[in-house]
């Protein structure tokens, strides 16, 4: 006698098709397996970037360990660094691509996303001789955002 298939079962499947030719695999399942079937409500998964402003919050505090007086000194050094590597940035040196992809591991650890997002846009203009200067306009545009939106937090603080 053969011995019967080693096969999982869950409740969406019907236990008889796969006892097939097994009579005692047959006995021992008893009756088809019950379907559960029910409808699951599809829900939208949280964006790749925050759309709720140009930080998120939320990031910056789990980085900071919810250490409000880190946050504060973390933001003031991310301004600080990003105007510095933008006049850097500014005739696009040979180095740029290495500090474009500063910026952009700056920017993700404090939530900046869309400037994350921004610098590597440039670093892949400069790696494929593209139109770099307009890549860096776009960089421009969201570190002052950003820079924006850090001197209004600082500020409330």
């Amino acid at each position: 006698m053969s011995n019967p298939p080693n096969i999982p079962l869950t409740n969406l499947v019907l236990a008889d098709d796969f006892a097939g030719d097994h009579p005692g695999l047959r006995r021992e399942l008893g009756q088809a397996m019950p379907l559960h079937l029910e409808r699951i409500n599809w829900m939208s998964s949280p964006p790749l970037v925050p759309d709720d402003g140009p930080i998120d919050f939320e990031h910056l505090s789990r980085m900071t360990l919810d250490d409000p007086a880190l946050e504060c000194e973390v933001l003031t050094m991310f301004v600080t660094q990003s105007a510095k590597l933008l006049d850097q940035l500014a005739p696009l040196p040979a180095e740029a691509g290495s500090l474009a992809h500063t910026l952009k591991g700056s920017a993700r650890a404090i939530g900046a996303f869309a400037v994350a997002e921004a610098a590597a846009c440039l670093e892949a203009a400069l790696a494929a001789q593209g139109d770099a200067r307009s890549a860096l306009d776009g960089l421009r545009d969201a570190v002052a955002e950003v820079q924006g939106a850090i001197e209004a937090f600082l500020s409330r603080g």
